[in-house]
């Protein structure tokens, strides 16, 4: 079974950018938690995939990923209650998983989804034993508690992601205005020296060819012409530039 907004939930696990990341202490410490609290030999951090279940943590446990059809953390994530069974082996939701029948003997589980603050569960913190056993109000307490854990860890990374992102933006556009001023100060720079050569040219034209004032004015005026064109260019990639930074900032 799919989640009813599945799209919406993988997307959800690609924001967070959990998937294949390398294991890491403050996941790891909550499933030792989580293990000695409820008392049970495994503890997992879970993410369901699209076609696996990988562990973010895994206490008690060497295999770092699952099938996700069946699994019981993919059905734990289709609710947003605890998620128990606490005889696998008769549980009629269960009692086929290879989970149950294989070598791990897996007879009691208690998920609890880890849920986004935008509703999506992505996986679970789950306590898992080889034994049955019944889990206690204090349990799935414990255990919810711990899950909302993870997730505020979660979401601290994912705005710390955040703010590195819009910082190196910044940067980058710092970059950019500094380039631009540079090619609009270079331009005017190149318009006042033309200006100049152009003045000092009519001048000689006017002194040794017999270039008379109108004709001088008209040849001034071309140049002028020219150069406010060029000027005119850049000043359009100036506001460009301008309006393209409002427009991404206002997004």
């Amino acid at each position: 079974m799919r989640s009813p907004d599945e799209a919406g939930r993988m997307d959800a696990v690609r924001r967070y950018d959990i998937l294949d990341t390398p294991p890491d202490g403050a996941f790891d410490r909550i499933t030792v938690l989580a293990a000695r609290l409820v008392d049970t030999p495994i503890s997992i951090v879970s993410i369901v995939d699209a076609d696996r279940i990988w562990f973010k943590s895994h206490h008690g446990l060497d295999a770092q990923q699952a099938g996700r059809d069946p699994g019981l953390c993919a059905s734990a994530i289709l609710q947003d209650e605890p998620w128990l069974i606490s005889d696998a082996a008769s549980d009629p939701r269960s009692f086929a998983n290879p989970l149950v029948v294989g070598a791990l003997g897996l007879r009691f589980y208690l998920g609890i989804p880890l849920t986004t603050h935008d509703g999506f569960n992505l996986g679970t913190l789950c306590v898992v034993d080889r034994e049955r056993r019944e889990a206690t109000a204090d349990d799935i307490a414990t255990l919810s508690n711990l899950a909302a854990i993870v997730v505020d860890e979660l979401e601290l990374r994912l705005s710390a992601r955040r703010v590195i992102g819009l910082e190196e933006q910044r940067r980058r556009h710092a970059e950019e205005d500094a380039e631009l001023f540079h090619k609009t100060s270079d331009t005017l720079q190149a318009g006042l020296e033309s200006n100049r050569e152009i003045g000092k040219a009519l001048g000689l034209m006017m002194a040794f060819h017999k270039v008379t004032d109108t004709e001088a004015f008209e040849m001034m005026r071309k140049a002028s012409q020219d150069m406010n064109v060029k000027l005119n260019q850049v000043a359009h990639e100036v506001v460009q530039h301008h309006n393209s930074r409002g427009n991404e900032t206002a997004l």
